[in-house]
């Protein structure tokens, strides 16, 4: 155990070094190549190792990968290059993928960061309420179906409300002191009032950044805005297989369904709003449109030996 772990950290310390100098230089496919040999290494590594622990080095090596690329896409067209310092600290503390607000690292306070951490400190609270009280459910005396689902969402909604919408806030609060321009990851999501704007603008506003400005962009003036689409959410679809499906050797093909349809959808809704259809514009319908295209496919997404070997352990329950 600790010999992988030690080449875990190894990797991903070289990933960093090696990221710097393909910033700087622009090397923008030695930067695709370094993010897909370093998550293939660490899955050899990890094969045999508990699915908790797989998962969390694969979305590691996968995230520090891929703000690699990020960074090496982004600034390409530009001469201002961060310092190394300003690498670092984007590298290892915070989880948004546009790495040119750490350029006003050292500037003065910027306004807010108080209310980001007070935010991000109730959620973490509320979170693990729900993790408590999930505890609880287990215990009644439910059609085991019921029970299952039930906590289980609770599950996900408290580790949500813990990382998403607790750690993510607090990190961004805290970065704000330090003059650099840091933000909601999850913003509002409730809020949406189609998935176009639930994906682009509300949830995981990092996750966008990245399909944005690693595939997006640069395959819209080649492809055309649909087909580049497509293949932003497919690519959203083979993240989600590698935290989900890989972690647990199981539900292959289903995370990536779950991200073909909503990529489906989002182009189904761009037509409609070219055409002038403007039912979504109904504020209830809107809202109902939305949650039933996130939830009524969510199977896929976290599915059961997902839940079981990773959400569920997490909390410190066995799911049977």
């Amino acid at each position: 155990m600790e010999t992988v772990l030690f080449y875990f950290v190894l990797i991903n310390i070289f990933t960093i070094l090696a990221g710097y100098v393909f910033v700087r230089k622009s090397m923008v496919w030695p930067s695709w190549l370094l993010l897909v040999l370093s998550v293939l290494i660490v899955h050899i590594l990890f094969l045999n190792q508990p699915s908790v622990l797989r998962m969390f080095v694969l979305i590691t090596t996968a995230f520090t990968g891929m703000k690699v690329v990020s960074a090496t896409v982004g600034y390409q067209d530009k001469t201002n290059k961060l310092t190394f310092k300003q690498w670092l600290f984007f590298c290892l503390t915070w989880a948004g993928m546009k790495a040119d607000i750490f350029e006003s690292l050292g500037a003065s306070p910027l306004p807010g960061g108080r209310q980001m951490i007070v935010f991000g400190t109730s959620r973490i609270g509320i979170g693990l309420l729900l993790v408590f009280g999930a505890h609880r459910v287990v215990l009644l005396p439910l059609n085991p179906d019921v029970s299952y689902v039930l906590t289980s969402l609770m599950l996900l909604v408290a580790f949500s409300l813990i990382l998403h919408f607790g750690l993510l806030n607090i990190s961004a609060g805290i970065w704000r002191f330090f003059g650099v321009n840091t933000y909601f990851l999850f913003n509002a999501p409730l809020k949406a009032s189609s998935l176009t704007e639930f994906w682009s603008k509300r949830w995981n506003v990092a996750f966008s950044e990245m399909t944005s400005i690693t595939i997006f962009r640069p395959l819209k003036d080649k492809l055309g805005s649909g087909p580049a689409l497509i293949i932003a959410f497919l690519f959203s679809g083979l993240l989600h297989e590698l935290a989900i499906s890989v972690s647990v050797k199981n539900g292959y093909g289903l995370p990536m369904l779950y991200f073909i349809i909503h990529g489906c959808v989002v182009l189904i809704e761009k037509v409609l709003f070219r055409k002038n259809i403007l039912f979504l514009q109904n504020k209830i319908f809107a809202k109902l449109w939305v949650l039933f295209w996130l939830v009524a496919p969510i199977p896929l997404l976290f599915h059961y030996k997902f839940m079981q070997e990773i959400v569920w352990p997490l909390a410190g329950l066995t799911l049977r």
